[in-house]
């Protein structure tokens, strides 16, 4: 499948994210086409097609420019690593990235699990510390309080998963939302269709 044909393709992830993405282009005066039905893949309307994505794929269907542009969370593009253009805070999809520890523990971290492996190792070696890092897709929390890990490093929006867990936000390291991000190639070649687009989300305010 080629999407060539199309003027502009977005790269979006489903769920919530998906809809205030929605929501962000059309205060932008861009009307996204709607799915035709819940087993879509991508869908178009002769001018946009819209891809539906896992989070974590959204960065790599823009940067191999399967994609123009795509709307995800700061903390997956910590993780990912792509280059890629990010001219937009949206401003939804607010959350943090943090330390996570029972709260009666104070021994040295040797361990630590996260769904960001990558990032989380950047940021041992800023800090000049070193522990084994463990990838996990599924709840990580757990693996603090079973002993797993003597930490984890995952999303915190509230905290009230954490307090119900008896785990406590030991530090911040991150902070994220969800931003507009465009493939390099892509904004020289359409300019005239991206730099518009861009201007006029700078100037959208979307709640979640």
């Amino acid at each position: 499948m080629s999407f060539a044909g199309f003027e502009l393709t977005v790269a979006l992830p489903k769920g919530r994210m998906m809809a205030s993405a929605y929501r962000a282009f059309a205060a932008a005066g861009v009307e996204l086409p709607a799915a035709r039905g819940e087993r879509d893949l991508w869908h178009g309307d002769g001018k946009l097609a819209v891809l539906e994505l896992r989070g974590a794929d959204v960065p790599t269907y823009v940067d191999l420019g399967i994609a123009d542009v795509g709307v995800v969370g700061r903390d997956v593009l910590l993780e990912a690593g792509r280059n890629l253009y990010e001219p937009v805070d949206l401003g939804f999809g607010v959350c943090r990235l943090s330390l996570i520890r029972r709260p009666d523990d104070d021994a040295p971290i040797r361990r630590i699990a996260s769904k960001y492996p990558r990032f989380t190792q950047a940021w041992l070696r800023r800090r000049g510390q070193v522990a084994d890092v463990v990838k996990l897709h599924g709840n990580v929390e757990l693996a603090a309080l079973v002993g797993l890990a003597d930490a984890v490093v995952d999303v915190v929006q509230t905290g009230s998963t954490l307090r119900a867990a008896g785990l406590v936000e030991v530090e911040v390291l991150a902070r994220s939302s969800a931003r507009l991000v465009v493939n390099p190639s892509a904004l020289k070649l359409k300019r005239e269709l991206i730099h518009p687009l861009i201007e006029k989300l700078r100037q959208v305010k979307i709640n979640d």
